[in-house]
């Protein structure tokens, strides 16, 4: 069976696709069809944070799927799992966060949020930040990255206002008596990991709570340990946010996303306001309290606040040596960005180093994006530079 030419003919994608397929993985490590070994600083765009084929999660799923999947009238009724994960998050969330509701997919969060907070303000107006990603349903897609993008769907969502990310001057000029809620990343990472600049949260939930506007914090790509605190509002000081997604690490690659209310929310919100088949359905919810436990137990984020200081002292190391390439290194934790000073770099970049052995995410704007996995060696993060290095050298 040719894997490439049978997707080729049958499947419909809407990226390029790098000519590789995967058969299976173990760590940081995969391997293609050929039997050719790669090293993983993609973790499938941040979603296997403990690598690939963990024993904890592969136990899940087993023990799980050995006893029941999905739930006689799915959400009517009552889980174990779900319970245990409830329990689970209830040591790790920010402490107004009260109530939590489980999904299928980040987007499918985030579009629940921007529902909520309307119908809870009974206001219209969102506020995102131009160059954020929230999604691609198509509430989500009107506060992605700029109005040009959303524009590219119809009707068109005019009461949606992006500002620069981290200008407080002009969050504090968009938000009127018609703001339903802000939305914002701690680090935006289809953004090319742009960090949010220090007291820059904390102002917008300042602003949220004068106009008694909803604050959404979307950490579906920084949560679960990702920048060094389980997750990133964490950086910050004393912020508690209406609505906090989550999605990507919170179940290892299952897919599986949630999104948690504070108090003065839930209080708010009625029945029938939200739902879904799939809200929170036993399997996956045994696979995230497995992911949760071993987050905790192994420390994780301290692990990951330590070796992000070592990837980001190599990286900066490899723009002294390339400054003529390398425009920029961002990031926290296990989330960075190479910014490459010519744009069209990325897709070379990201093909030699595919070809050397190392796997890494091309993103808009000339990044190169790295998320290799929470329990990465220090040995593969010195093999990961030293690949960067050759590629960079030749290119």
């Amino acid at each position: 069976m040719d894997t490439i030419d049978i997707e080729n003919r049958l499947g419909l994608t809407f990226c390029d696709r790098l000519e590789l397929a995967f058969t299976h993985g173990n760590g940081s490590r995969v391997w293609d069809e050929a039997g050719k070994e790669y090293l993983d600083f993609t973790s499938g765009w941040g979603v296997t944070c403990l690598g690939h084929n963990h024993p904890a999660i592969t136990r899940a799923i087993t023990e799980q799927a050995g006893r029941i999947i999905q739930s006689p009238n799915a959400g009517f009724t009552y889980s174990p799992s779900r319970a245990a994960l409830l329990a689970a998050l209830a040591n790790v969330l920010p402490a107004n966060i009260a109530r939590t509701f489980f999904c299928n997919s980040g987007a499918e969060a985030n579009d629940a949020a921007l529902k909520l907070a309307r119908k809870i303000t009974g206001r219209t107006k969102i506020i995102s930040t131009l160059g954020g990603f929230h999604g691609r349903t198509f509430n989500t897609l009107a506060v992605t990255r700029s109005m040009e993008n959303a524009g590219r769907y119809v009707p068109k969502q005019e009461s949606t206002v992006f500002v620069p990310f981290g200008d407080r001057d002009a969050m504090t000029r968009a938000i009127d008596a018609n703001t339903a809620a802000v939305i914002i990343e701690p680090i935006q990472g289809e953004g090319g990991v742009q960090v949010a600049p220090e007291g820059y949260l904390e102002h917008i939930q300042s602003l949220c709570h004068e106009h008694g506007v909803m604050f959404i914090v979307d950490e579906i790509q920084t949560g679960f340990c990702r920048t060094g605190k389980f997750f990133a509002l964490e950086h910050a000081s004393a912020i508690e946010p209406d609505f906090l997604t989550m999605g990507k690490g919170i179940a290892g690659g299952f897919p599986f996303a949630a999104f948690a209310v504070s108090a003065a929310v839930s209080q708010k919100l009625e029945k029938d306001d939200h739902g879904g088949t799939y809200c929170g359905n036993p399997l996956g919810c045994a696979i995230s309290h497995a992911v949760v436990t071993c987050l905790q137990e192994l420390n994780v984020a301290e692990r990951v606040a330590e070796k992000g200081q070592l990837l980001q002292a190599k990286l900066l190391a490899l723009k002294a040596v390339f400054p003529n390439s390398i425009s920029e290194i961002r990031g926290k934790g296990l989330i960075w960005a190479i910014a490459c000073r010519d744009p069209d770099l990325t897709r070379p970049l990201t093909l030699a180093c595919a070809e050397a052995g190392l796997l890494v995410v091309p993103t808009r704007g000339g990044v190169i994006r790295l998320l290799p996995d929470l329990l990465v060696s220090e040995a593969d993060v010195e093999r990961a530079i030293e690949i960067l290095t050759g590629v960079f050298a030749d290119i």
